[in-house]
């Protein structure tokens, strides 16, 4: 099956050579050869001109290509996220603009704490003022006694 495709392409290349492309014959004057000349660069002005037009359609439907891509990302939601600022809002203000003006909510954050009394620890009522526990403990006497009282 490959060699009878093979044969058919090559069939169908001489063919297509055979129309487009006659066979060459070199003219023996000087006139004949200007003339044929003449003809072979219009028959390459031609083929340039297509070849011009063939090469803006291609970059055209790439371009077109490209924006379609680009829309379909966008519909999909594969973008980047742009970076938000930050805003200072009372949380008032904040429900307000997501609540709307219908809704009038307002949200007093401290009124829902625990009321917490604050407690001495037993080792703070002891040690009293820092002033003379650091004076005990200075020179040599008091570092003595620091390390007697941890022993």
């Amino acid at each position: 099956m490959l060699e009878e495709e093979a044969q058919k392409d090559e069939k169908e290349k001489m063919k297509y050579m055979e129309e487009n492309c006659p066979i060459l014959s070199v003219p023996g004057c000087m006139q004949e050869l200007q003339e044929l000349c003449r003809k072979l660069h219009k028959q390459i002005d031609l083929v340039d001109e297509e070849r011009y037009d063939m090469e803006t359609k291609v970059k055209k439907s790439n371009k077109e290509i490209d924006d379609l891509k680009l829309m379909v990302q966008d519909l999909k939601g594969k973008f980047k996220k742009p970076a938000l600022k930050k805003v200072r809002m009372s949380a008032d203000a904040m429900l307000a603009a997501l609540l709307g003006s219908k809704h009038k909510v307002s949200m007093d954050l401290r009124a829902n704490l625990k009321q917490v009394k604050k407690e001495l620890k037993e080792e703070e009522k002891q040690t009293g003022d820092w002033r003379k526990n650091i004076e005990d403990k200075a020179g040599m006497d008091g570092r003595k006694k620091m390390f007697e009282t941890e022993a």
